[in-house]
């Protein structure tokens, strides 16, 4: 599974694919794969980096 992280509210889900609009804000907005491909964050599985 992926994590994804609304780029208009934040909200942030598993799933294979992101949905087309956010579950939170209701609203069509771009989801960024935010799931962790390096070390540093593997104990949280999310990269934090992405904002």
């Amino acid at each position: 599974m992926t994590n994804w992280k609304c780029s208009n509210c934040g909200y942030e889900l598993e799933a294979k694919a992101p949905p087309e609009k956010c579950p939170s804000c209701k609203k069509p907005c771009e989801f960024l794969d935010n799931s962790c491909y390096t070390p540093d964050c593997q104990s949280t599985g999310k990269d934090q980096r992405i904002k």
